[in-house]
């Protein structure tokens, strides 16, 4: 039985790092005095952030209070699925936990994303996100049942790969603090990517905490920062759905498919019958072959109710449709990350960072703009 965009809406998520590396700096040192004793009496001529006067006046470099920066954002992630529940034409849900099993699924995205920024205050930045990504979605999974031995077979396999178009948007904000060229910053933001496979725009949430250094270079505000750090993402649980089952589907050979997926699940429950049968009564109070003849019912059931239900649906395949609702998460929270931008000057600067280890994989690169407001 293969399956294409209704295990691809399941696992249709992903998660934007989007950080812009600038900040409010400490001035300290001999040698920068003249520079702090100057921003001591100069008057700061914006109206942001809030306090921006004052936080300047105590001896603190302020960057543009505005921004608007464009990124490219790739990110390969693995993602686990649980309470996996599918019906047709609006009838009961049937749980295939037990008898789906997923084999390295993922989500691969490209993205690009504009992100307005303010310093709303000196140490804390406030950003939108606008966006327009390709997901692709790689599935391989299975469909197992048990024989009387306890020795479960895959009756079915998918393998799919399919593509969509998303728009994301959301809001972040970063609080930052840094003294003498070293920095700290914690970025967060929330997401919204709204996908037509899906009842509702799938959400994400994300943490990146980072620690680095600005070296300056001859010229005038231009520098080169250097970062580690990490990248926490939490996705919304629930996901529901409802799609046609032609876009299910191959329909040039799924009733075959299920013709003999019910010949092995009748096969098969005759096997664990004769088992259950061929035991003395002291064998059937055994309390192991009462949770192995039980849950060799239990999946045999779901996998017989789950593909007689598909064989009705598919004599009006024209015009079935599929329900579907799941649990999903990420197959690891963090990931490791690296990164570096050059400041060509106040206004201008460019940023690129990596993340690796765990089952996520990433890369960012960016164009930063930034104005006084």
């Amino acid at each position: 039985m293969k399956c294409n965009t209704l295990i691809s809406a399941f696992l249709l998520f992903f998660s934007i790092q989007i950080f812009g590396q600038v900040y409010t700096e400490k001035i300290v040192g001999a040698k920068n005095q003249e520079l702090k004793d100057s921003l001591k009496v100069e008057k700061y001529p914006y109206a942001l952030p809030i306090w921006g006067e004052k936080v300047a006046q105590k001896g603190y470099k302020l960057p543009y209070s505005a921004g608007l920066s464009v990124n490219y954002f790739w990110q390969d992630s693995e993602i686990n699925i649980t309470n996996l529940q599918v019906g047709f034409n609006n009838g009961p849900l049937y749980n295939l936990d037990e008898i789906v099993r997923f084999d390295k699924s993922s989500v691969e995205v490209g993205a690009i994303t504009i992100r307005p920024d303010i310093w709303l205050l000196p140490f804390l930045n406030v950003y939108g996100i606008f966006g327009k990504s390709k997901p692709t979605t790689k599935i391989n999974a299975g469909i197992w049942i048990p024989d009387g031995d306890n020795n479960w077979s895959q009756i079915a396999s998918f393998s799919t790969k399919e593509n969509f178009d998303a728009t994301t948007f959301g809001l972040g904000l970063t609080p930052t603090i840094g003294i003498g060229g070293g920095w700290l910053a914690l970025d967060m933001n929330m997401s919204w990517s709204d996908v037509d496979a899906l009842d509702k725009p799938a959400f994400s949430y994300i943490f990146g905490p980072r620690l680095g250094k600005t070296f300056k270079l001859p010229k005038p505000d231009r520098n080169i920062a250097v970062w580690v750090g990490g990248f926490r993402v939490h996705i919304e649980g629930n996901t529901k759905g409802n799609i046609a089952l032609s876009d299910v589907l191959n329909l040039d050979n799924a009733q075959e498919k299920v013709d003999t997926g019910l010949n092995k699940v009748a096969e098969n429950q005759t096997k664990v019958d004769s088992w259950w049968d061929g035991l003395t009564p002291v064998q059937q109070n055994n309390p192991a072959n009462i949770a192995k003849h039980n849950t060799a019912n239990r999946a045999l059931t779901s996998a017989g109710n789950f593909l007689a239900t598909l064989d009705g649906a598919l004599s009006t395949a024209g015009s079935s449709t599929v329900q579907y609702s799941l649990q999903k998460a990420p197959k690891d929270m963090w990931n490791f990350i690296v990164g570096s931008q050059f400041q060509y000057s106040k206004h201008y600067m460019f940023r690129v960072e990596a993340g690796f280890l765990g089952t996520r994989t990433q890369f960012l690169a960016g164009l930063q703009y930034r104005f006084g407001l």
